[in-house]
């Protein structure tokens, strides 16, 4: 049998009309607001009517193409609307809640306690029923965290247990950043509508359920793991190749990953589920093939195929049925199906129909780099194959063993190639860095990573010795990847440019990797060029520009003069393990092109304010430090030409002015309280509103300012003092700034109130415009355009996230 017929313009027309669906689908996700679920039934209507008038012309035309895409927006917007129809009532928000339920997930534990997804049966407030989301993500914390110092469970909660909490819920809320990673889509995709944390169980039996089997059965070997291999590091790496659970691997080892550009071996993905269905597809067709009986009822190479892939399913739904593993096993799925029907048709148009069905199982794919960097894998590996002679396939198969040996050694070297040159551009477009040393990496961690270690740790299960040899050969291989890490210049890092310098190094990246004569393929070269040495977008000279972070509960901000960066405080420590300025700041900075900090300020020993102060020294040049920290603190000793800050110090980069207004030097006690000795800086352009950044200080210190300066301390934008406590932002200190923006940095329903409503109240009756990073996101603002600024809650916002009034709610 065949398939669709192999010309050229019928190849281009099935492969547009595989296409218009997900074309249908990518528009719907650019939707800042949603219909109504009946507006999208209607367009489903109208799509399906323009459709049928098509179908009965027997050609793909335009109308054709229009009424698939048209039901791929109204089919994706319809079951938008079905994943937003069950909010989190404000009103409850913050409120002591009792929440009855199973444990829905694999428990990920961390150093400060435990998260889990939760589902919930029965929920009460203050006694009465009260509606919640079925399905919420909480956590159970002990010792520091950003929400609140909680108590440790007191017993080990395991999947499929039906527990009683006190908790706290909220909606779904997370930092917004320039290119920063979205935390609500990612809850979004995963149907959690309210995250949240315990507070408490009350003193009442554990009841374990027969729910979630698979979970259950996860959590066993994952625990059987860890009491098996000693190395902890070795465990997670362990736990995550064979469960899915990749919390359990260390954050250091993450970084060696990432250097290496391993962590797509890390995460059960396509490569892991693809070899694991064809090692086990070629084990049953081979058993397949001696039995006479198993080949009359189905030929061996059926068998096979459907085997492979239900074993491949199995693997995946084992692993946790992650977005990447769905999408793999909707991919082979496609193939074996067309196979099984004997349809032989051209690769393109094979992709397309994987790309179509993986992306109405979940629209919401296509917002993930892996989908593109899969589907961009697979085409140009088949778009990249070389013409091979008769000889030349014969001997690949049917040669001596030295033949086919050569023969799998060059088809690694060149899937390699292809990988390294042809995926290179897409990968620093959606991560702004590559890895220098990952082909080197790969050719020796792909083979080793899914023909050893991974069947080790799998087989592991059914006899644990095995996952002591995994660990032994994951020492070794460690060192390796941590000699090569260690290199220099082994990760490149680039700047988020513009659409058409994107283009141009993804057809870059497809030349180099075509079968084309070198003249084209050296066209590849110009093309890069602009994704990787386009300067990054400066202020001009006697200007400024400034970007007030969003990192929750603290304060970062960037002031970027043409040729100079300062970085005021570097935000919070979320966790042990977890702080702004990796998390946060670091891709932020090289995001935008950074690759060093002139001037590092760090306004007072605060964790919400030097939390990530340690990751920036660490991962970029610092070239200057001012701060009001003790002579003792660690940071000190850390920081390059540390120099205390204190009033009356000023210096000038590219035209603009900057000036230190507070403590005055000997001023208050190494011992007295933090927030009196902020560091408190203005920033001025010529002829040009002020900036006035205040740190924490409070009253006293206020006062002070405004006497010593008066009309002087006028700014067009203000930091607010401490986050808008009812401490600071006196009547007189703002009558003496008298700002037009005043920007509020703390976190989306904070333990603190902060701001203050008194405080709001105050600022607005002298006509000031408070800008809330939890309803702003990161707040952007030039001295050269003046104006009240941007937020990227707005300017990039999609349907998926917090509302500007449901944040503003949460202050």
């Amino acid at each position: 049998m065949g398939g669709p017929a192999t010309e050229p313009a019928s190849v281009l027309r099935g492969f547009a009309a595989l296409l218009a669906v997900p074309a249908g689908v990518a528009l719907q996700l650019q939707q800042r607001e949603l219909l109504d679920a009946a507006s999208y039934l209607l367009l489903a209507l109208l799509g399906a009517i323009a459709g049928l008038a098509a179908l009965r012309r027997h050609r793909v035309d335009v109308l054709a193409l229009a009424a698939l895409a048209l039901l791929g927006f109204a089919s994706t917007g319809w079951r938008a609307t079905q994943r937003l129809a069950e909010p989190l009532d404000a009103a409850i928000e913050g409120r002591d809640l009792r929440l009855t339920g199973i444990v829905a997930s694999l428990p990920q534990h961390g150093p400060n306690g435990v998260r889990f997804r939760f589902e919930v049966e029965h929920a009460t407030a203050a006694g009465e029923p009260v509606a919640v989301p079925r399905r919420v993500a909480l956590g159970w914390y002990s010792g520091f965290h950003e929400d609140a110092t909680l108590l440790q469970p007191q017993r080990e909660l395991r999947a499929g247990q039906r527990w009683t909490f006190n908790a706290r819920l909220r909606r779904p809320h997370g930092q917004l950043n320039p290119h920063g990673f979205d935390f609500e889509l990612l809850l979004f995709e995963q149907g959690v509508r309210a995250t949240g944390y315990v507070r408490d169980a009350p003193a009442q039996g554990v009841e374990q359920t027969l729910a979630y089997p698979v979970e259950r059965l996860r959590q066993r070997v994952r625990d059987a793991v860890g009491a098996r291999v000693a190395d902890p590091r070795a465990a997670g790496v362990l736990a995550a190749l064979s469960v899915g659970d990749q919390g359990a691997i260390e954050r250091e080892d993450w970084e060696l990953f990432r250097a290496t550009g391993l962590a797509h071996l890390m995460v059960i993905s396509g490569v892991h589920i693809t070899m694991f269905g064809w090692l086990a597809a070629a084990l049953i067709g081979l058993l397949w093939r001696r039995s006479r009986r198993a080949m009359h009822g189905l030929p061996a190479p059926q068998a096979a195929r459907w085997g492979g892939l239900l074993i491949a399913t199995a693997y995946a739904v084992f692993a946790g049925w992650g977005v990447p593993a769905q999408r793999t096993v909707w991919m082979l799925a496609t193939v074996v199906l067309l196979r099984s029907l004997g349809l032989r048709w051209p690769w393109p148009l094979v992709l397309a129909l994987a790309a179509l069905v993986v992306t109405l199982a979940d629209p919401w794919a296509l917002l993930q780099p892996g989908f593109w960097l899969s589907f961009a894998a697979v085409g140009l590996l088949m778009a990249s194959e070389p013409v091979r002679d008769e000889a030349a396939a014969q001997a690949a198969l049917h040669g001596t063993l030295a033949q086919r040996a050569g023969a799998v050694l060059r088809g690694g070297l060149r899937t390699q190639i292809v990988a390294m040159l042809g995926l290179a551009p897409l990968t620093l477009i959606f991560f702004q860095q590559v890895s220098a040393v990952g082909f080197v990496a790969n050719l020796v961690a792909i083979p080793l990573v899914t023909l050893v270690i991974t069947p080790l740790a799998l087989a592991g299960s059914l006899l644990p010795p095995l996952w002591t040899l995994a660990a032994a050969v994951l020492q070794p291989f460690s060192v390796v990847l941590q000699w090569l890490a260690a290199l220099p210049l082994s990760v490149w890092f680039v700047p988020v440019v513009l659409g058409w310098a994107q283009a141009a190094a993804l057809l870059a990246g497809t030349l180099a990797v075509m079968p084309l004569p070198w003249r084209w393929r050296l066209l590849a070269v110009p093309l890069a060029l602009p994704l990787l040495a386009t300067p990054p977008e400066r202020p001009p000279a006697g200007h400024y520009e400034l970007l007030a972070v969003d990192v929750g509960q603290g304060t970062a901000v960037l002031v970027r003069t043409r040729n100079h960066l300062l970085v005021y405080d570097a935000g919070p420590q979320y966790a042990r393990d977890s702080d702004a300025g990796r998390r946060v700041l670091l891709p932020l900075l090289r995001a935008r092109g950074e690759r060093r900090i002139d001037r590092l300020v760090l306004s007072h020993r605060d964790t919400d304010h030097v939390g990530g102060a340690r990751a920036l020294l660490a991962a970029l040049p610092v070239a200057a430090t001012s701060s009001s920290l003790p002579p003792e603190h660690p940071l000190v000793a850390a920081s390059p030409a540390h120099q205390p800050c204190a009033a009356g110090q000023t210096w000038v980069w590219d035209g603009v002015r900057f000036e230190f207004l507070h403590p005055l030097e000997g001023e208050g006690e190494p011992t007295a309280r933090p927030n009196t000795r902020s560091c408190v800086l203005r920033v001025a352009a010529a002829d040009r509103p002020a900036t006035l950044l205040a740190g924490d200080i409070e009253r006293e210190q206020e006062l002070r300012l405004a006497g010593r300066h008066g009309e002087a301390l006028r700014a067009g934008v203000l930091l607010a003092p401490h986050h808008g406590s009812r401490t600071s932002s006196t009547a007189l200190f703002l009558d003496a700034v008298q700002p037009q923006v005043a920007v509020v940095q703390a976190g989306y329903r904070n333990r603190f109130g902060h701001p203050a409503e008194e405080v709001v109240a105050r600022y607005r009756a002298i006509g000031t415009t408070v800008v809330g990073s939890p309803a702003c996101g990161a707040w952007h603002w030039q001295s050269d355009t003046g104006g009240k600024g941007s937020c990227q809650r707005e300017t990039g916002r999609r349907y998926w996230h917090s509302s500007l009034a449901d944040a503003a709610s949460g202050r």
